[in-house]
């Protein structure tokens, strides 16, 4: 592919300002719009097992609107079926209105030649006979998700229903427990977004273009990784997606902007808070990395004895920068901030805000500092804390 001329030359200070203000941490946030608005601007929140403080798909609204209920997340997210649950940059809320957008990626998983489970000879068609007489269900309802008590050994509901969920047969409307809420497209999806009528490339445009939106700025990598797809896919289209080639300094790789983030300086009130390590600001670690310097990696899937800032680290943004770590835990009515990592005294009062607020999301009444990576200040956090709660 060939790289075009830039249209603009961005500082790496610029870059990361309109990567902020893209992914909604810079200026004032949009409550009228709430946890929708947030869903569509990103255009798409990834969903993830752990709970410490909350799940990821709650900590990605409330670290840009606040405090923010948990109900109303959930309820935001799921009622009027405002959206849907896909592959994208892994297991994903979408909104309702990407579902055209999917098509090539359903098209795929219908023409897959190997899966890493067998499907049983008539589950399928017993799965959609039973969702569309009984549904919506959950897979224990459908007759189990596993056969044993082993993670990965599903029944063969759970695999006909999850097959369904790849193809668009079927769609997960909502998360119940944890569990998936599967019920048909026909009738979960709108009447005229219930289509697989756009092609590959038109699906890949939208998606690019999306991605450069939702990002400000990236690399090909960078967009690519958005919704996970192939860079060769990105090349075929992003000429006609819209974004417009610019070159940031330090970056050393061509870079590709959504145009409306260079019409306007991007200006206004940054945001303090924790962010979830699957928040779509870091979820990519090259790009953290490049954008501010900061080397982050979720340690949850590492032995605890080889750990370097714990079991679910959640990195503190304050200033635009990210300042800190905060491995946390919720013991009662106690946030407990088991390990600290503190970019130097001045991100004192930036942690204690972070961890202040988040304890009162989460119906916590005060904060216990448990180790901090520099000692010394262990106290100036406990004080600062304990100034914010009165």
């Amino acid at each position: 592919m060939t790289t075009p001329r830039p249209i603009a030359d961005l500082s790496a200070d610029e870059a990361r300002r309109i990567a902020l203000r893209a992914q909604g941490f810079l200026g004032a946030p949009d409550r009228r719009s709430g946890v929708r608005g947030i869903l569509r601007h990103l255009g798409a929140i990834q969903l993830d097992t752990i709970s410490v403080l909350a799940r990821s798909h709650e900590l990605v609204p409330y670290a840009r609107l606040g405090a923010v209920g948990r109900k109303t997340v959930e309820d935001a997210y799921w009622q009027d079926t405002h959206s849907f649950e896909y592959w994208s940059h892994a297991a994903c809320i979408l909104p309702i209105e990407e579902w055209p957008h999917f098509a090539f990626r359903r098209r795929a998983y219908r023409n897959r030649p190997h899966w890493n489970h067998e499907l049983p000879d008539g589950a399928y068609d017993q799965v959609i006979k039973q969702l569309r007489s009984e549904g919506p269900l959950t897979a224990t309802e459908l007759g189990g998700a596993k056969r044993t008590s082993d993670w990965w050994d599903w029944s063969g509901s759970k695999v006909a229903v999850e097959r369904a969920l790849m193809y668009g047969e079927v769609v997960c409307v909502e998360r119940r427990g944890w569990k998936r809420l599967y019920d048909l497209a026909e009738r979960a999806v709108p009447e005229e977004l219930l289509h697989d009528e756009l092609d590959d490339t038109e699906c890949l445009r939208r998606l690019v273009r999306l991605a450069g939106r939702s990002l400000g700025v990236g690399t090909r990598a960078d967009i690519a990784d958005y919704h996970r797809l192939k860079g060769e896919q990105v090349d075929a289209v992003i000429a006609e997606s819209g974004l417009v080639p610019v070159s940031v300094e330090g970056w050393g790789k061509p870079a590709w902007a959504d145009p409306a983030a260079l019409q306007t300086p991007p200006r206004g009130r940054h945001r303090t808070t924790l962010l979830s390590p699957f928040d779509s600001l870091i979820w990519e670690r090259a790009r953290t990395e490049r954008i501010f310097g900061f080397t982050h990696r979720l340690e949850a899937y590492v032995p605890k004895q080889k750990r370097v800032y714990g079991y679910f680290a959640m990195p503190v943004l304050a200033g635009g920068r990210l300042v800190g770590r905060v491995d946390p835990a919720r013991e009662g009515r106690t946030l407990a901030a088991k390990q600290v990592t503190l970019d130097g005294p001045k991100a004192v009062p930036a942690v204690a805000q972070a961890l202040a607020e988040a304890a009162t999301w989460v119906d916590c009444t005060t904060v216990r500092v448990e180790r901090v990576d520099a000692p010394d200040l262990r106290e100036p956090l406990t004080k600062e804390l304990a100034s914010l709660f009165g």
